[in-house]
C-alpha cells in the first residue's frame, strides 16, 4: 500500500474527471461509487475503534490519526483510506469487466478468512499488539464496509490467480516453493548483547580480537542473560517474532555478531543491540507452512503491483475534495490520492458523528 507524502504534485492527464462524481459520492471509480455517508461511516469506525485502526494501520503501512480540531480525522488519514478503497474498487472493476467473474458464497467465505489472515500477518510484521483479533476488527466494521472489504479481497485473490507471474496459493505449490528456499525457514537460535552506545567501539575491538559470542555478551551486555552468554532462545516460523529475527540474522554467519548494531530506545534511553545466530535447524514444511504461504502472498503482491498501477492509470477516478486529490506526486510510483496542501482546518470534518481518536496509541 502506498505511503502518502505531500510533495510536488504533477498533473495527471484524464484523472481530474470531476464530472463523473456527484455531490453525494466520496470516491468514484469508473461507474462505481462510494457515497459520502458510507465513506464517513467508514472513517468514523476507523477513528473510534482502536482495533480496526490498529489492523488498518498495519495493512496500509500508515497511521490513521485525529485531525487538528475536535471531531476530525486528519487529511492524510482520509486520503489514505481513499487510496485503499480506490485500489479495491479498481481491481474489482477490472476483474468484472475482463474476466466476467463474480465471487459466490464459498469464494466470499474464503476471502474473509484470507483477509483475517492478511490483517493478522500485517500486524505481526509491524509488531503491533492490537487490542483484539482480526476477526473482531472485521465484526466491528459497519456492515457495508465489511462487505466491501471481503468482496474486494475475493476479487483481488481471483486477479492474482490470473497473473502468469504469481504462485498459486495451494499446498502443492507452497511445498515446491519451500523446497527451493528451505534455509529461509530454519529455526533460529540467537544470542544478544545490549549495551550503551559508548561501549560499541570496545565491543567491536573485542570481537576483532577473537572473543566469542558468549564472551562478548558476558563482558558487555546489560541484559540479565549476559551470564549465560546472551542466549535469548530459539525461534521457529510459528513464533510471533520470527519475521523480525529472520530479517535480522537470516543471512548472518553462525556465532558472529554483525559489525553494526541496531539502535533501540528503551524507557527513553538509547541502547545498541547486537544479535547473533548461534544455531540453525531445518524446519519441516508442515511447521513452516503458514510462513511459506505468507511469503508467497508477499511475492504475489509484489508481482501484482505493476499490473495494479497499469489498471489505475487506465481508470477514471474522482475524489470528493474533502477527502483528498487524485494525481501523481514525486514520491509515488503511480497515481494516488494525496492530501491537499492546505491548513489543518481542511481536515475531513464529520459534523454528524463524533470523530475522536488518540494521536498516539498504547498498542504500538
Amino acid at each position: 500500500m502506498r505511503r502518502l507524502v505531500v510533495l510536488i504534485v504533477l498533473a495527471l492527464v484524464g484523472a481530474g474527471v470531476y464530472g463523473l462524481t456527484s455531490s453525494n459520492a466520496a470516491v468514484t471509480v469508473n461507474s462505481n461509487q462510494v457515497s459520502n455517508d458510507a465513506f464517513l461511516s467508514e472513517l468514523h469506525a476507523i477513528a473510534t475503534t482502536p482495533n480496526i485502526e490498529c489492523y488498518l494501520d498495519a495493512l496500509a503501512q500508515t497511521a490513521f490519526v485525529a485531525g487538528a480540531g475536535s471531531e476530525t480525522i486528519s487529511a492524510n488519514s482520509a486520503a489514505a483510506w481513499s487510496n485503499l478503497r480506490i485500489q479495491g474498487l479498481a481491481v474489482s472493476d477490472y476483474v468484472t469487466k475482463t474476466f466476467h467473474y463474480q465471487p459466490n458464497a464459498k469464494a466470499l467465505a474464503t476471502a474473509r478468512s484470507s483477509l483475517e489472515g492478511e490483517l493478522t500477518q500485517a500486524a505481526t510484521s509491524a509488531q503491533y499488539s492490537c487490542p483484539g483479533t482480526s476477526t473482531e476488527a472485521l465484526n466491528a466494521m459497519p456492515a457495508e464496509m465489511r462487505s466491501a472489504e471481503v468482496f474486494d479481497q475475493a476479487m483481488s485473490t481471483y486477479f492474482l490467480s490470473r497473473l502468469d507471474t504469481t504462485i498459486p496459493l495451494t499446498l502443492a505449490a507452497a511445498n515446491t516453493y519451500y523446497q527451493s528456499h528451505v534455509s529461509s525457514y530454519d529455526t533460529l537460535c540467537v544470542s544478544i548483547a545490549l549495551m550503551s552506545p559508548t561501549s560499541v567501539a570496545a565491543f567491536d575491538d573485542a570481537e576483532a580480537a577473537g572473543d566469542s559470542v558468549a564472551t562478548l555478551a558476558a563482558k558487555f551486555s546489560l541484559e540479565s542473560n549476559a551470564k549465560s552468554g546472551g542466549a535469548d532462545g530459539c525461534f521457529s516460523p510459528s513464533s510471533t517474532y520470527y519475521e523480525s529475527i529472520r530479517s535480522d540474522v537470516g543471512t548472518t554467519a553462525l556465532n558472529t555478531f554483525p559489525r553494526d548494531p541496531q539502535y533501540v530506545t528503551i524507557q527513553g534511553a538509547e541502547y545498541a543491540l547486537f544479535v547473533a545466530p548461534t544455531k540453525r535447524t531445518v524446519t519441516p514444511f508442515t511447521s513452516a507452512e503458514a510462513t511459506v504461504l505468507n511469503d508467497i502472498r508477499s511475492y504475489n503482491a509484489a508481482q501484482a503491483n505493476a499490473e495494479e498501477e497499469n489498471i489505475l492509470y487506465a481508470t477514471a477516478v474522482a475524489v470528493n475534495p474533502a477527502f483528498g486529490r487524485w494525481g501523481l506526486s514525486s514520491s509515488s510510483s503511480g497515481p494516488s490520492v494525496f492530501a491537499p496542501l492546505l491548513p489543518s482546518s481542511s481536515d475531513a470534518l464529520d459534523t454528524s458523528k463524533n470523530l475522536t481518536t488518540a494521536s498516539t496509541t498504547k498498542y504500538k
